[in-house]
């Protein structure tokens, strides 16, 4: 099935693999959180066991350096597109206030990563010339 939107995460590279999976998860957290219409029904197994809902369609992973990075911010910004980051500073704390602390605070943003969901056609441009995570 091929969608109108689209969810894309652009992930540093170069990070550890741990690094790497956490960024992502965080992000994908992100955008679902702010649209909940992208979550789809509960699953359920033969035996009647209930598992929770996952998103509704696909996610895709793009391997960015930090340059490939900050141009996708920049791009998002100039098209007023809403989306999640996560900066290097927030490896050095362990609790959501301090990370919103420091992305305050920063004078740059260091990315780690960045998530958007939005038009195809408008995340395709934002991540243009990106390739997708190895």
């Amino acid at each position: 099935m091929r969608f109108d939107t689209k969810i894309s995460i652009g992930v540093r590279v170069g990070l550890a693999q741990w690094q790497k999976l956490n960024v992502t998860a965080f992000l994908a957290a992100g955008i679902a959180a702010a649209n909940p219409d992208i979550i789809g029904k509960p699953y359920e197994d033969r035996a009647g066991q209930v598992y929770l809902e996952l998103l509704r369609q696909p996610v895709l992973i793009f391997g960015c350096t930090p340059a490939e990075l900050t141009g996708a911010h920049s791009r998002a910004l100039a098209r007023d597109m809403p989306m999640a980051i996560y900066t290097m500073d927030m490896f050095s704390t362990d609790n959501d206030d301090d990370n919103r602390a420091v992305v305050r605070a920063a004078a740059e943003l260091d990315l780690a990563g960045l998530a958007l969901y939005g038009p195809r056609n408008v995340v395709d441009k934002v991540f243009k010339g990106t390739s997708l995570h190895p």
